[in-house]
């Protein structure tokens, strides 16, 4: 996600290239050609390049072209990493916090040196447009250069963080040691692929775990990068594993796999239900940073242009495929008309077409079941009467003419019962409606199987702590949605999952507690009658 910073910036460019980008014209989706096939038909295991004897297609969103390959492992590739990370462990989880720091560092470093090639290779895998893949980029080596800096302050020249506890009997002292759990497997989603990759791999090895990272088989090419950096930064072998393919074969072969400690998943809320059954047959401890149905309110007292811009913000960057999307935005009932007005205005004006034509604001949906999925629900939203006030359909220019392109779609006052209104989308598609009192939006605001994000949009400081404190959800922006920062925890409850990424409990959600008690009396404990040489017992 991106920062507060980036988004200023984009604001500017948008309003300055978006008056000179036709994005509709022929040449504005034109395109080299591609050259050598993308991607790499092997998986990273033990620090080397393992070839692998099937593969998976690579498809550009854009234009439904095969534009290169990747490995799809099995359990025999996960058994080879598993092993890998068991072995790297060992000396790992006991090199000093410094070391593992500097090596954190250094991958920034390598990954940010390849900036350009990364923010290309995801949108032409996932359809991002450009601009937002290099924020994405720069997002990731943050990442890892915060995590480097909380490594080095928690453990220091230690390989463990040990506090003492002051205990109420003087004759005992006490201590908590946070020690790296071992082996854990990260699977993470398409739509931020190094992004996602980046939030756990990063405090994952932070905290001296070796890991096993199994990326969406939809968008695997920028997490390729990571094998080499790691090699690039030192990392020892086997600390750092990647393993692509097909969830129900790699991702279930990992859960399952009696070897690896933990499991961090983010992703859709039906696989992450798969997940928890597997780990709890070996009580394997899970985090899951599953699905949203995020609420945005706008109250009364605001500059409409500005609700507006991130009310379009929170609902169709990354092309509407984000967890934390505040697709339920509700207006108050006194600016209604004017919002919708210019809302329908705006959406329409979103640049859109060909991703890696920079000015883009909204390129294509992943893959065609993407497209598939997102059509029907709004095909059914349409059939059951729900007003449309815009889009809904696939764009008329001819940059859009071949891929899965979908123009910004805006539902109007939907029934609460209706499926748009209450399911995740994971498109580019937005509901509103009217509300007359606080009360009211925050019963409706609240009223979702989902709670990961909310948004509270008013020039009244006093309503902003109130809407901060009945929102029931993990994430809570104030004039604003979807910045994002390392340095705070991501997550919500409910159908929304569990655990967080990022933040100090991103990196201590990979330690486990060990409690220390030493007995420092030089008298007996003298529990038992024989042993109490005070009383002089004569037994």
């Amino acid at each position: 996600a991106p920062s507060v910073g980036a988004i200023a910036t984009a604001a500017r460019a948008t309003r300055a290239q978006c008056a000179s980008v036709d994005m509709s014209s022929p040449s504005a989706g034109a395109r080299p050609p591609l050259g050598a096939p993308l991607g790499r038909i092997e998986h990273f295991i033990d620090n080397r390049w393992v070839h692998a004897s099937k593969s998976l297609a690579v498809v550009c969103p854009h234009d439904e072209r095969v534009i290169g390959a990747i490995a799809r492992g099995n359990a025999r590739d996960v058994d080879a990493a598993v092993r890998a990370a068991t072995r790297a462990s060992v000396g790992w989880r006991r090199t000093p916090g410094v070391e593992r720091a500097r090596v954190l560092r250094g991958i920034a470093r390598a990954l940010e040196r390849r900036k350009p090639a990364l923010g290309r290779l995801e949108t032409l895998d996932m359809g991002k447009p450009i601009e937002e893949a290099a924020w994405d980029i720069d997002d990731v080596v943050g990442c890892f250069d915060y995590y480097a800096d909380r490594c080095e302050a928690v453990f220091g020249e230690r390989w463990y963080a040990e506090e003492d506890v002051r205990l109420p009997d003087a004759s005992f002292t006490g201590a908590v040691r946070k020690e790296a759990l071992g082996v854990v497997g990260l699977i993470t989603p398409w739509n931020y692929p190094l992004l996602m990759a980046t939030w756990k791999v990063a405090p994952a090895l932070a905290a001296g775990c070796a890991v096993v990272l199994k990326p969406s088989e939809m968008a695997s090419l920028s997490c390729q990068a990571l094998g080499d950096a790691c090699v690039e930064a030192g990392l020892p072998p086997g600390a750092f594993n990647l393993v692509t393919g097909l969830g129900t074969e790699v991702g279930a072969a990992l859960c399952a796999h009696r070897g690896v400690d933990k499991i961090s998943f983010t992703g859709s809320l039906n696989t992450g239900r798969v997940i928890m059954r597997e780990c709890a047959k070996d009580v394997k401890p899970v985090s899951l940073e599953l699905g949203g149905k995020s609420a945005l309110v706008i109250f009364d007292d605001v500059d409409i242009d500005k609700a507006v811009e991130w009310a379009l913000f929170g609902c169709f960057w990354t092309n509407g495929q984000i967890c934390s999307a505040t697709s339920r935005v509700f207006i108050h009932a006194h600016i209604r008309d004017k919002f919708l007005a210019r809302l329908k205005e705006a959406a329409e004006a979103i640049p859109r077409g060909d991703p890696l034509v920079e000015g883009c604001r909204l390129g294509p949906l992943v893959s065609a079941g993407q497209y598939k999925k997102v059509m029907n629900m709004i095909n059914v939203a349409k059939r059951q009467g729900c007003t449309l006030l815009t889009g809904g359909k696939r764009p008329s220019s001819p940059a859009c003419a071949r891929g899965y392109y979908l123009e910004p779609t805006v539902f109007v006052d939907p029934p609460l019962d209706a499926n748009v209104w209450r399911e995740e989308i994971f498109g580019p598609v937005m509901c509103v409606r009217t509300f007359s009192s606080e009360d009211e939006v925050v019963a409706l605001a609240n009223d979702s199987d989902y709670a990961l994000g909310a948004a509270v949009i008013t020039d009244n400081v006093d309503r902003r702590r109130r809407m901060t404190e009945a929102f029931d959800a993990g994430i809570i922006w104030v004039n604003c949605s979807q910045p994002c920062f390392p340095q705070l925890p991501w997550g919500g409850r409910k159908r929304s999952g569990f655990g967080r990424d990022l933040g100090v409990n991103g990196m201590d959600k990979y330690l486990h507690q060990k409690q220390i008690v030493t007995y420092t009396s030089d008298d007996a404990f003298a529990w038992y009658p024989m042993f109490d040489v005070k009383a002089q017992s004569k037994l």
